[in-house]
């Protein structure tokens, strides 16, 4: 069947790569596939590889044929997929997994921290003229908000080096939105996820797991809820926030 044992996947060239700081890779493949739907994730995994699991990432960014990736550089296998160069192929399998359904039709904010700005930079293309604040926090420059028209972007930077000093836990207030939308660090959806409660304001939060098979068959990304153990790769990634425990 392939690299992966999934019933679906792409063997496809890797268009375009981007470094965009030390950590973070931004990387395009063709795609033929289905459409993916912001928040959903891809299982991406170099042709020629010594790792035998794929990684999963999060959607940036589509267009009719091309994919967009931002990659963490965080351990062996993350290297070698940012070592990819333009022309190389790689094998694809997805979309995957539970994205954005729940959009509000009032006023939302969308949150980022780090590469989490990935999957919301998606779902800002998605809202299309719908009104949105973007709260984006970055550990010193900014990145992937190409394409993002929100009514206001607010930035943080933990270095001071853009926008507000700090965390973007530390500017935002869950008033006056109707929905909340957050992807980032695990500490940050907490926080967000407890003034959210604290407020009566519905939030939904992209959580990270290790995701071997994207098909839930391995039971390797549980994630802790209020209704028992929920796996990442086809209950999420996106959740409401409300059924996290977030202190397990």
């Amino acid at each position: 069947m392939g690299p992966m044992s999934i019933k679906k996947y792409l063997l496809c060239e890797c268009m375009n790569r981007a470094i965009i700081n030390e950590d973070v890779v931004s990387l395009e493949f063709s795609w033929s596939g289905p459409e993916p739907k912001a928040g959903q994730f891809f299982l991406v995994k170099p042709k020629r590889v010594s790792v035998f699991l794929a990684r999963p990432l999060s959607v940036a960014g589509w267009q009719p044929g091309r994919l967009r990736f931002l990659l963490a550089i965080r351990g062996r296998g993350t290297e070698e997929l940012a070592g990819l160069e333009i022309g190389e192929k790689a094998w694809l399998t997805g979309p995957l997994g539970r994205g954005w359904t729940e959009i509000c039709q009032g006023d939302a904010a969308l949150v980022s921290g780090g590469v989490g700005i990935a999957p919301l930079a998606f779902f800002a293309q998605e809202l299309g003229n719908r009104a949105f604040d973007f709260y984006a926090g970055f550990r010193s420059g900014p990145f992937c908000l190409e394409g993002i028209q929100p009514r206001s972007l607010i930035l943080s930077s933990e270095d001071g080096s853009s926008g507000l000093k700090g965390r973007i836990t530390d500017h935002f207030l869950p008033k006056p939105y109707n929905a909340v939308y957050a992807c980032g660090p695990e500490a940050m959806l907490k926080t967000i996820a407890g003034v959210c409660k604290a407020a009566g304001v519905p939030c939904f939060v992209s959580m990270e797991r290790h995701m071997a098979c994207g098909t839930g068959a391995c039971l390797g990304c549980a994630v802790e809820t209020l209704n028992g153990n929920k796996r990442c790769c086809v209950d999420g990634p996106v959740f409401n926030a409300g059924e996290i425990n977030f202190d397990e």
